[in-house]
């Protein structure tokens, strides 16, 4: 079996899981993936890696270059099932399975035609969305990552696919490090905003304008992104280099140590996109299973979360005084924080990864039978 994706599989974390589950299930499973001049060394793991160095590493040309690598790869290696992870690799992979006969499954991570870096670019959002009405149609196996997304394109295109969550493994750390040791400060209270994709527009920069008006806390960054040239702009503008933390882009275990020791978790996508408007961020299910309450912008897969399972509070709007009005008012009740603390425990021992793999190993074992 072949799983691609355009990304460089250190850390996708989604890919990875998925991979491990197929080969759990006893497939001989291939992960297709890109490496960039600046990706990190990528640890063997229990299924078989391909990482593409492709000439181009971004725009039309990276694409173009990927689609057409992906194409001739997938279509003389020997596979069973193809996995088409997100629509800039679902073409080689759906025109792969046509001439070879091969079963393919798509598992789209987000409204891959409504991304901000799309939606103000209508002739790129056309072609998109051209290849994506062009194999829809075709496809009998279609997974995606929450219910508003199902939704839509159930509206599209008349499909029920199946939702399966990016939900993390139970979290177990066998020795904590202490905050010397992260050196992270020791008396603050701590906020962080962790992962992979700390980028713009997702209210990133607000809340490095917030820690100005704040004592006694801290603001981490833990990852990297977009954003963090505009970040470091704003905390040297502004003076903030004692309030706000860059730590960089960390192992995911190494990244959940600074996430049990944080007091509270940010997560503020905006919604200026259907996209963001749908999204379900990894970080609200790293921040639940780390044990560490939730301030979140008001996205209707987040407050879903949190309202069900009392793990954290909803911002009104996503400004540097709301936030930082708000980090201030749970710093105060102690008492409320400790209760969404234990709520989080709680919810982890039902939101996770052993139970949310059931519905994805439904799916492969009805499309190997």
């Amino acid at each position: 079996m072949i799983v691609s994706v355009s990304s460089d599989l250190v850390t996708d974390n989604r890919v990875h899981r998925t991979c491990s589950v197929l080969h759990d299930l006893g497939m001989d499973v291939l992960l297709i993936g890109r490496k960039k001049k600046v990706s990190p060394i990528l640890k063997e793991r229990a299924y078989r890696t391909k990482r593409l160095s492709l000439f181009f590493e971004k725009g039309p040309l990276f694409y173009l270059e990927l689609n057409l690598r992906l194409f001739f790869i997938l279509l003389f290696k020997r596979k069973y099932l193809l996995y088409a992870n997100d629509l800039d690799t679902l073409l080689p992979n759906f025109l792969a399975s046509k001439l070879c006969g091969t079963k393919i499954i798509y598992d789209s991570h987000e409204l891959f035609t409504e991304a901000p870096e799309l939606i103000h670019r209508k002739k790129v959002q056309r072609i998109w969305l051209k290849i994506e009405q062009f194999i829809f149609p075709y496809l009998s196996h279609i997974i995606t990552v929450n219910d508003s997304i199902a939704k839509s394109y159930k509206d599209l295109y008349a499909k029920d696919l199946v939702v399966v969550r990016n939900i993390p493994s139970t979290f177990h750390i066998s020795a904590l490090q202490s905050k010397h040791e992260l050196g992270i400060p020791t008396s603050d209270f701590l906020v962080i905003i962790q992962g992979s994709g700390l980028n713009v527009d997702r209210g990133i920069e607000e809340a490095v304008l917030a820690m100005k008006e704040l004592e006694g806390v801290t603001l981490m960054l833990v990852g990297d992104g977009d954003v963090m040239p505009i970040v470091k702009d704003l905390i040297q503008t502004h003076r903030l280099d004692e309030k706000v933390k860059i730590y960089g882009r960390r192992p995911y275990l190494e990244m959940m140590q600074f996430t049990v020791h944080a007091d509270l978790g940010l997560t503020l996508d905006k919604p200026l996109s259907k996209n963001y408007a749908f999204s379900l961020p990894n970080k609200v299910f790293d921040y639940m299973h780390a044990g560490t309450p939730i301030l979140a912008s008001k996205l209707i897969e987040i407050e879903r979360v949190i309202t069900k399972h009392q793990i954290g509070s909803i911002l009104p709007e996503v400004s540097p005084a709301s936030i930082a009005f708000s980090i201030n008012e749970l710093k105060n009740n102690q008492e409320l924080l400790a209760k969404q603390k234990e709520a989080c425990f709680i919810a982890a021992k039902t939101e996770n990864w052993e139970n949310e793999q059931k519905k994805l190993i439904s799916l492969l074992q009805s499309v190997l039978n």
